[in-house]
């Protein structure tokens, strides 16, 4: 008898999902309309779009945070019906707890989750030293820098050996040459949760490993990040078109290729941009 390998499930998926605010009151809102969307266990996928077409809302629905309205949501082929430590959520706001030090900050997870205390404090240093804060195991995120403050709140993510990483513009406050780091770690870290190169062009393999989903405004970040971006509508929310990003990593920004794929999608979201600002412009009159 022949033997055959069954394909691994979709990290996630998106079927029909639509999401309504206050869908029962006098002004129901639509943030996202029939979102259809698969991504590859090991893909890094960015959201790219105006501000209001509901990127961060999709994040929020697959991390559990929120419920759709319409649609069906699943993490390794199972329904996602709330929060989950194999979907990670990295926010704009690095959101760690004042009152912990870093050590504390990564290894909370760990301590709900009950892993003993001197298992949970070796699986945060590691951490802390993989994102390049070793030294730092005992400062409070108010001594830190924002870039230092966002790679802790990488490493407290990491801490739950997430399937998935949702990251919602966790870089749009910091200066630019910040940002270009805090790329780099990120694409770092990325490979070392199990991606690995494809073939002798250096593109990544989408075969295992984190599934990376980032939202930004930024084209360049796109580009220079993804597998695949999704650009999406103005609201409601849609996806426009799915762009493969064809190009070997590290990726130049002065290469013609690269200007080539920017121009396309700033071409894409030209129009939306502009509904965008008319709509919003429309609600303040």
């Amino acid at each position: 008898m022949t033997g055959s390998t069954q394909a691994a499930p979709a990290a996630i998926s998106c079927r029909g999902v639509s999401k309504v605010w206050n869908a029962d009151g006098d002004k129901p809102f639509v943030a996202l309309k029939d979102i259809d969307l698969e991504v590859r266990p090991g893909e890094f996928v960015v959201l790219l779009g105006p501000s209001g077409c509901g990127k961060s809302t999709l994040l929020y629905l697959l991390a559990g945070l929120e419920q759709a309205t319409r649609g069906q949501l699943l993490s390794a082929g199972r329904p996602i019906t709330g929060t989950s430590p194999e979907r990670g959520m990295i926010f704009q706001d690095a959101a760690l707890f004042p009152w912990l030090d870093i050590l504390g900050n990564v290894a909370y997870g760990l301590a709900l989750q009950g892993v003993a205390r001197a298992e949970r404090e070796a699986t945060a240093r590691a951490l802390i030293a993989r994102v390049g804060l070793a030294g730092f195991e005992h400062k409070r995120p108010s001594e830190l820098s924002g870039g230092m403050r966002q790679r802790a709140a990488m490493a407290r993510a990491l801490a739950l050996s997430p399937k998935v990483l949702m990251l919602d513009e966790p870089f749009a406050a910091l200066d630019i040459q910040t940002r270009a780091k805090m790329q780099n770690y990120l694409l770092d870290l990325w490979r070392q949760s199990g991606a690995r190169p494809a073939g002798a062009d250096g593109a990544e393999s989408a075969e295992g490993g984190t599934s990376m989903l980032l939202v930004t405004h930024s084209i360049e970040e796109a580009i220079g990040l993804a597998d695949r971006i999704l650009v999406f509508t103005a609201r409601p929310g849609r996806v426009k078109e799915i762009v493969p990003v064809d190009l070997p990593r590290p990726r130049n920004p002065r290469d013609a290729a690269f200007h080539a794929l920017h121009d396309r999608l700033a071409e894409l979201l030209a129009d939306e941009v502009d509904r965008a600002f008319a709509e919003q412009e429309a609600a303040v009159r």
